[in-house]
């Protein structure tokens, strides 16, 4: 399944704050996460998905009213010293 990575920003929000976004996207039935990223300090969110497809995510974000900074397919990825397609 294609991969995808959004990168949100968190505006003052607390760790409980950031959990509770976590646990939303995590709920999600549109798309998978399998990584969610924190940096409380920046404030910033990076997650990674397995998806049908961006159109998933992105009526998914519409329709929650998540905001995202970007979101954009993996196409490759670093293995065993060279660049290798994904999904």
């Amino acid at each position: 399944m294609p991969r995808y990575l959004s990168l949100h920003t968190l505006a003052c929000l607390t760790r409980q704050g950031a959990e509770v976004l976590a646990a939303r996207l995590a709920r999600a039935e549109a798309f998978q996460v399998r990584c969610i990223a924190v940096n409380l300090t920046e404030g910033k969110m990076l997650v990674e998905y397995e998806a049908p497809g961006r159109e998933e995510i992105e009526a998914w974000f519409a329709r929650e009213k998540f905001h995202h900074d970007w979101l954009w397919r993996v196409e490759q990825e670093w293995r065993e010293g060279k660049l290798e397609a994904v999904g």
